[in-house]
């Protein structure tokens, strides 16, 4: 698909510039302006597509498909209409906002709020074109299977009173929203995607030039020395790192393409990546306004745990 935009990058950084391959720069550079436009382009299309398919479905039709069904369809659902969102931690908590004040039960919006960030299309795009099908699907059936856990644990505790932002009164039965027309939608779609570039723009530019720098200037040896490893603990260690840090998914994949190429077990590249885009400070400090201090705890803690396990899962099937 980048083929081409491979090739021009190559002739640019190597003939035109003049810098050899098997130079550090040329080797950064050369991978900084491959990635750069890839991601913003893979963003582009995609949130573009997606947010406007995600118009067709306002969350008082959703919560209506949600009545009388078993309540562990809510958890899947929820869980996969993460993966077609867009957002980052922070970016999915309007529409969790949206789901709570449409009165759709806790822990469905919390399978919804783990998905979003850990699941989504852009993660799952890039993860198929830089490791195959194989491992983005087993990645997505553990995306999925953490959200829905989650969501399960969340209502078994039984947390609706820690909610700081109580639900409005129910609409009349059978409430329709005005049609919204076609050109309407697209302009929307587009100011939406726009938004989430200016925003997620910076992080795009800085993750992938510390994933270049790290691909040209940092030797193998030292990332599998320390961290390529199979212990135990390289995986609750990359998860604990990852959480501090804030970043979406196409931000932080040009580091994952890095480390694992320098001796980094998958499962514990993965594990940094899910910590930082499903966990955040900025994530906590927003969700203060709606959760109580101990709904937030929980909610990281079993995230927390999810991710882990998903580290394992993978470094003990792939190695």
């Amino acid at each position: 698909m980048f083929g081409g935009w491979q090739r021009f990058v190559d002739t640019l950084v190597y003939e035109r510039m003049g810098l050899s391959p098997d130079s550090a720069l040329g080797s950064a550079l050369d991978f900084f302006l491959f990635d750069t436009i890839k991601i913003l382009l893979l963003l582009t299309v995609i949130v573009f597509a997606i947010t406007f398919v995600r118009s067709f479905f306002p969350t008082e039709k959703v919560r209506e498909w949600l009545e009388g069904k078993h309540p562990f369809t809510g958890y899947v659902a929820a869980a996969l209409f993460g993966i077609v969102t867009p957002f980052c931690s922070c970016s999915a908590i309007p529409l969790f906002l949206g789901f709570i004040q449409a009165r759709i039960p806790l822990g469905v919006t919390f399978s919804y709020l783990v998905s979003a960030p850990m699941n989504n299309e852009i993660a799952i795009a890039m993860l198929f074109s830089l490791f195959g099908w194989k491992i983005t699907l087993l990645y997505i059936g553990m995306g999925l299977l953490v959200a829905i856990l989650a969501g399960i644990l969340i209502d078994r505790l039984d947390m609706e009173d820690e909610l700081l932002v109580k639900p409005p009164p129910a609409k009349p039965p059978h409430f329709e929203e005005p049609p919204i027309p076609l050109k309407e939608r697209l302009r929307e779609a587009w100011d939406a995607t726009w938004e989430i570039l200016r925003k997620v723009g910076l992080y795009v530019l800085l993750g992938v030039g510390v994933g270049a720098f790290i691909h040209g200037y940092v030797p193998a040896e030292l990332i599998a020395r320390y961290a390529g490893g199979d212990a135990w603990y390289a995986v609750p260690l990359a998860t604990l790192l990852g959480v501090p840090m804030y970043s979406n998914a196409a931000g932080v994949m040009p580091l994952i393409e890095v480390l694992t190429s320098k001796g980094m077990f998958l499962g514990t590249a993965l594990s940094f990546m899910m910590a930082i885009t499903a966990l955040s400070l900025p994530e906590a400090m927003i969700l203060k306004k709606i959760l109580s201090t101990k709904l937030i705890a929980i909610f990281f803690g079993i995230v927390t745990a999810g991710i882990m396990m998903t580290g394992w899962v993978f470094n003990a099937l792939l190695g």
